[in-house]
């Protein structure tokens, strides 16, 4: 016993490979993402994140002065950039030989792909921007998600002339708020049994464009 014993206490020490800064960055950013998405703002820890991404808080801390920074480098910076990268896409593949319908339905589809994707992280992002002060990180911040406003608006605009209704940049908005509803909610809004999934995104697409369509009617 004494023998194996010994032998036990002169085998080599098997250390950890040294993580280089860019490593520990992004694997902060990652575990914070995770904690930020399935706690919250309020309920997400510096604690927690520096136990999923098997670093110290005071690690954390060297990268990001506040809880408040982590949390827009990993849930608000991506979000921002996704939502260009999703402007951008549609700006590319827009034709001007799409009728408003098309058009229109082609991106309702896209954005529920779009935020069920990333469904998480704008969770995270209403909650805190609905109750915390400190994260700057409201929606109307997102520079991407402006300009997709911008866009559409001026869409409708060019595809609808005359006097609408409904100012064009308010209807991008309100279709924008029915579709981010519908795919944030839809556990709550949907119960099982009352439609299939490909069902209740069709009915999101033709209750947005029904509206859209209020304002090319003539004579409203």
């Amino acid at each position: 016993m004494a023998k194996r014993d010994l032998a036990t206490s002169d085998a080599p020490t098997v250390r950890r490979k040294r993580r280089s800064p860019e490593e520990l960055n992004s694997l902060i950013l990652e575990a914070a993402a995770r904690e930020f998405g399935e706690n919250g703002y309020s309920g997400a820890t510096t604690a927690a994140i520096a136990r999923r991404a098997d670093v110290t808080e005071a690690q954390i801390f060297r990268f990001f002065p506040s809880k408040a920074e982590l949390f827009r480098e990993a849930i608000f910076r991506p979000l921002n950039r996704h939502f260009s990268e999703f402007h951008s896409r549609n700006l590319a593949d827009s034709t001007d030989a799409e009728t408003s319908n098309e058009l229109a339905r082609r991106y309702i589809n896209e954005l529920q792909d779009f935020m069920g994707e990333h469904s998480r992280m704008l969770m995270s992002l209403i909650v805190a921007s609905a109750y915390e002060q400190d994260t700057s990180g409201r929606l109307t911040d997102i520079e991407g998600l402006r300009a997709y406003f911008e866009r559409g608006a001026a869409l409708m605009e060019s595809r609808t002339p005359g006097e609408p209704k409904v100012a064009h940049d308010l209807m991008v908005r309100v279709s924008f708020a029915a579709v981010l509803a519908s795919v944030m909610f839809k556990d709550w809004l949907f119960p099982p049994g009352l439609a299939n999934d490909e069902e209740i995104r069709q009915a999101i697409a033709d209750f947005t464009i029904e509206g859209i369509r209020a304002n090319e009617q003539p004579g409203l």
